[in-house]
């Protein structure tokens, strides 16, 4: 079969498969994303060598236990304070010009803070004022998408100035702000039409939060398939890897979305 061909049907699966479960219901939409978190789990612990029966039993475990709470703010501090520091540390890793070698200690963290509550704090973001709101779930997703999407073509045909091409040789400055601003004209469409809310800058802020850290999520994971050799983390998806190089973007954006929920939670 054609590899183009291949990577539309992989992509056009994935997508209805995405959509269609985060519609339906909270459930199909918990039990989609913990068959992608054991896939992530086994992709993750492969790539950067960690215990691989540890690393299913506590992801499931935790996520299983922790995927129809509620809303509890000691809780989701907790889980929110750690990733994002994590995050912090990683962005420090991707920028850092070093060939580092990465302890086992600090793998584990990674397991915990880089895949396995990102993927429950993600449970809790379509959870709105009225219950299950797939909405905000699906109006992410599409963001994370324009945000690719323009990035791509802004970059291809406007882009001079690599980003970082040490990690990703075809990103460029140029894709990187023309995905910013597409993302923020999208996010003004989705409030507007879609969520029907007249919070229009909370959803600026969104888009602004999805395009920095979608586009770091992606290099991060780069860096990692560098260090470990490796061109995909997996491959699950017949023409785009695994489930790490489908979600690497989302998983990195959503505790920095839910800080943001905190701290209006906190304002409000």
């Amino acid at each position: 079969m054609n590899e183009t061909l291949k990577r539309a049907i992989s992509g056009a699966v994935y997508i209805v498969l995405l959509l269609s479960c985060i519609l339906y219901s909270k459930n199909s939409f918990n039990i989609l994303f913990g068959i992608f978190l054991a896939i992530a789990l086994y992709e993750f612990s492969k790539l950067v060598k960690i215990n691989l029966w540890f690393s299913l039993v506590a992801g499931l475990f935790i996520y299983i236990f922790t995927c129809k709470s509620k809303f509890d703010l000691i809780i989701d501090s907790f889980l929110t304070g750690f990733t994002t520091s994590i995050s912090i540390l990683l962005i420090g890793f991707l920028f850092s010009k070093k060939r580092q070698k990465i302890s086992k200690p600090y793998r584990y963290a990674l397991l915990f803070g880089y895949i396995i509550f990102p993927f429950i704090l993600l449970t809790k973001i379509p959870l709105g004022l009225n219950g299950y709101n797939p909405k905000i779930l699906i109006s992410i997703f599409i963001l994370i998408w324009t945000n690719d999407t323009f990035a791509y073509l802004v970059g291809k045909n406007f882009g001079k100035h690599k980003l970082l091409p040490s990690i990703s040789p075809k990103k460029t400055i140029e894709g990187f702000v023309g995905g910013i601003a597409f993302s923020i004209l999208m996010s003004y469409f989705l409030a507007s039409y879609y969520i029907e809310t007249k919070q229009f800058i909370y959803w600026i802020i969104i888009a602004i939060i999805v395009s920095i850290f979608s586009t770091l999520g992606d290099l991060i994971e780069s860096k990692f398939k560098r260090i470990a050799n490796v061109k995909d983390s997996g491959n699950i998806m017949p023409g785009h890897g695994g489930i790490l190089d489908r979600l690497d973007s989302i998983i990195f954006v959503i505790p920095f979305i839910y800080l943001f929920y905190l701290i209006l939670n906190y304002v409000s």
